[in-house]
């Protein structure tokens, strides 16, 4: 049994099969989810878990090389511009329209629980050496 980390066991194993250059959407409980990506859905309640507690988790054991959000997160959600912005000094920004286009693309979508608008971020991993 792990001692520490991310503990769920379908999370866990989906961050272990990522290479360089795969692409993870942390995503807010209503962004939508294309066909095609293997998705771990921890939504438990409106909120629950949080956007940034599970960002934050995914950083401490992903090498994260860029990341793209909306644009539109700018005006509508300061929180998470915000938490972005001090995660991400490079953070690139697309219309959300165009967001959800690469998110088709992506290996891993992480849904969480949280309920404000465009909590939404895809990281491109990067490699460790």
């Amino acid at each position: 049994m792990k001692r520490a980390g991310i503990l769920n066991r379908h999370l866990s194993g989906a961050l272990a099969e990522l290479g360089h250059g795969d692409g993870v959407l942390v995503c807010d409980a209503g962004m939508p989810i294309p066909a095609g990506p293997r998705v771990v859905d921890l939504a438990f309640r409106a909120g629950v878990p949080s956007f940034a507690e599970v960002l934050d988790g995914l950083l401490a054991e992903l090498v994260v090389e860029g990341a793209t959000a909306a644009h539109e997160i700018r005006g509508a959600n300061r929180a998470a511009t915000a938490l972005l912005d001090a995660r991400f000094p490079e953070l690139d920004l697309v219309p959300h329209e165009r967001l959800k286009e690469l998110s088709a693309g992506a290996r891993l979508i992480v849904r969480t629980g949280e309920a404000r608008p465009y909590a939404n971020v895809l990281l491109r991993c990067g490699v460790f050496f």
